[in-house]
């Protein structure tokens, strides 16, 4: 009998308890009806400071629950830090701590590096979309289902959502034209991003976002990736660097996770069930609009507003890349499970990439036509 089948969480048992007594009050004294209407709140945390634009990402997710579940749900949505530190969310709902998160399955790589598989791994030449595609209809659910539940135990039930833009290779004091440029640099980054800049000569730090800009300031850190320009300028990375790389195969394929607590999951009305799955994909539609629109705006602002000079990740640097992934998955599938993924990953890759890049127009050239000299080439 398994962890699931053997507890009963405090919240089933709570809500079952009071629907039992609802029901045997009713012969001497009715409820009143709006108590029978209250809404089931949904305790979310995220990973991600207060100010972070990612908090108006997952608010997208909870405002599109609450309408579609007609008020039958509410998502108190709380910051990092909350209740639990940024990293520590899926150990915080597989407690029954909090019902809810948003995150990434990179926060918990020290749990099993395989979470990496699930968003900041290999590219094999597939973007964020690729690879989310490839979690919901080539069997990565399964996988994430088969690591989180069986190898690890986990009380928990996740989605991934909102394919992101591939992350920048990130800030730096000075010019990095090389990969003799970067090595011997204090660098921030996770999961197995943190493997691969480590082997090209890095010295790495895993750092939560709100961490960074501090770190860097006290010289724990010579330079840093977070995610994008608008989280990157919200908290101040300008004010710390001023050479911004953009292009990078170290994270070029992550989603956002929604975990939720098994029981408490499992415990609703399918019909909520289906609301809180099926908001996730609602949500990534949304999040993909409002991410094109701010990201490439607050771009402009780093350029304009605070002097930041944005490059294009040298070749040398990104062919480096590509072959220190080659030596890290061959270390990686010694572990069967892991082998098993990336296997699946591979597959996946090849068949739909070649038809997505076959089939794509070169889109550089047409905006080379129409917007001649801005391009960094």
């Amino acid at each position: 009998m398994n962890k699931h089948e053997t507890s009963v969480s405090r919240r089933s048992f709570l809500r079952k308890g009071a629907a039992a007594g609802g029901i045997a009050a009713t012969g001497a004294l009715a409820a009143p009806a709006v108590l029978a209407q209250a809404p089931m709140v949904v305790k979310m945390q995220t990973s991600w400071p207060a100010s972070d634009i990612w908090m108006d990402f997952a608010r997208q997710y909870t405002e599109r629950v609450e309408a579609m579940s007609g008020g039958r749900l509410k998502v108190d949505l709380l910051p990092a830090g909350a209740v639990v530190a940024a990293f520590q969310v899926l150990d915080a709902c597989n407690d029954g701590v909090i019902d809810a998160a948003h995150s990434v399955p990179v926060y918990w790589y020290g749990k099993h590096k395989a979470a990496s598989l699930f968003g900041t791994g290999p590219v094999f030449g597939g973007s964020a979309t690729t690879m989310l595609a490839w979690f919901n209809a080539g069997g990565g659910a399964e996988y994430y289902r088969e690591l989180t539940q069986d190898i690890l135990g986990l009380n928990v039930i996740g989605f991934l959502g909102f394919p992101m833009f591939a992350q920048p290779l990130g800030w730096f004091k000075n010019e990095v034209n090389t990969v003799d440029d970067i090595k011997g640099l204090k660098y921030r980054t996770v999961g197995l991003a943190a493997d691969l800049m480590q082997s090209m000569g890095m010295s790495v730090a895993q750092l939560p976002g709100g961490e960074i800009v501090p770190a860097m300031e006290r010289g724990v850190i010579d330079a840093f990736e977070f995610n994008n320009p608008s989280s990157d300028m919200r908290f101040g990375a300008q004010d710390v660097a001023k050479n911004y790389y953009l292009s990078s195969y170290h994270q070029a394929s992550e989603s956002f996770e929604f975990i939720f607590n098994r029981d408490f999951f499992e415990d609703l009305d399918p019909d909520l069930q289906a609301i809180l799955k099926y908001g996730v994909e609602a949500a990534s539609t949304a999040n993909t609009a409002i991410a094109m629109d701010n990201y490439s705006a607050d771009l402009r602002k780093l350029q304009e507003d605070s002097g930041v000079t944005v490059h294009r990740t040298s070749k040398d640097i990104l062919d480096a890349q590509i072959t220190a992934w080659d030596g890290l998955i061959t270390q990686l599938e010694e572990d069967e499970f892991m082998k098993k993924v990336l296997d699946s990953q591979r597959e996946w890759v090849e068949r739909v990439t070649y038809y997505e890049l076959m089939n794509a127009p070169d889109y550089a050239l047409a905006y080379n036509h129409h917007f001649p000299g801005k391009l960094a080439m």
